[in-house]
């Protein structure tokens, strides 16, 4: 009980008592009066115990407070100290992908002007796979250079013609755009040492069937379609001075996709028209024919 209460109560009581000693002035306060006045201090005792009494489980709910934010402020305080570590850990772990990259660079860079050492070594000395010398091998990467759907291999002395460069769909005319590029390449192979060598041309398709009715008039499948293109490539090339007892005719229709068939993309680079060196002296239907791969 606290002192308030003890209080209110003593002077209940004392009230009483006064009463009691004094009958003869009980006619100043009437009764009436008297038992309103105890009934108020009654209630107002219940209240203020029910205001302990509440007082008291505020008290509680603060100090379960109190603790509770003292667990959280310890927590936050472990998860910054975490984080701080954390963190700590990724500058270092960046700093090390920042050493691995500039490794990976300097590689990649001493890689790339190894790789330019030893292809201008295999341009520059005879090569049992590459009949062309170094002259004429740098005029065809020049060319390769100044065209991105020609390449050419100067460890095989194999050139490539992207299909879609010299032929249109399901066509074996050449395109006017690929004219240039035959013109040039038949200068290069009549002129020096590449005068004494003999090519063969291969065509090549992708793997869509031959449907449409004017393409079918003109071949019939991919086997007519690959030969045809390949034909006239020889043509051209024979137009721009290219001898045709230097040169020969394959056609392998699907059969030698450079990539799988999977989108357009791929079947583009399957389109393709191949010219090999061969040496002077290799007979372009025997048996003993190496293609320069």
């Amino acid at each position: 009980m606290s002192r308030d209460i003890r209080k209110w109560m003593a002077l209940l009581l004392m009230g009483a008592a006064i009463g009691g000693l004094f009958p003869g002035c009980r006619h100043f306060v009437p009764r009436k009066r008297l038992r309103q006045s105890q009934i108020q201090t009654y209630r107002i005792y219940h209240q203020n115990r029910q205001l302990c009494s509440d007082l008291g489980s505020m008290q509680m709910s603060l100090g379960q407070m109190e603790m509770s934010l003292g667990q959280i402020a310890a927590e936050k305080q472990q998860a910054e100290s975490l984080a701080a570590g954390l963190q700590q850990n990724l500058e270092a772990a960046q700093r090390e992908i920042q050493v691995a990259n500039q490794r990976i660079e300097n590689l990649a860079q001493e890689r790339s002007k190894l790789h330019g050492e030893y292809k201008n070594l295999l341009t520059s000395l005879p090569s049992p796979d590459n009949p062309l010398n170094g002259a004429a091998s740098r005029r065809f990467e020049e060319l390769a250079r100044k065209y991105p759907d020609f390449e050419f291999d100067p460890i095989t002395g194999v050139s490539k013609f992207n299909g879609d460069l010299l032929f249109a769909t399901g066509s074996s005319q050449v395109r006017p755009e690929g004219l240039k590029l035959l013109q040039e390449f038949s200068e290069i192979m009549n002129s020096g040492d590449a005068r004494q060598f003999n090519i063969l041309v291969v065509g090549h398709t992708d793997d869509q069937p031959v449907v449409t009715p004017g393409t079918r008039a003109k071949h019939e499948t991919n086997w007519e379609l690959s030969a045809h293109r390949a034909t006239a490539v020889v043509r051209q090339l024979a137009k721009y001075g290219l001898a045709e007892p230097r040169m020969g005719v394959a056609g392998y229709s699907m059969h030698q996709p450079k990539v799988p068939n999977k989108d357009e993309g791929s079947r583009q680079e399957n389109r393709r028209v191949e010219i090999f060196i061969l040496a002077a002296d290799a007979s372009v239907a025997g048996r003993e024919i190496k293609p320069l791969r």
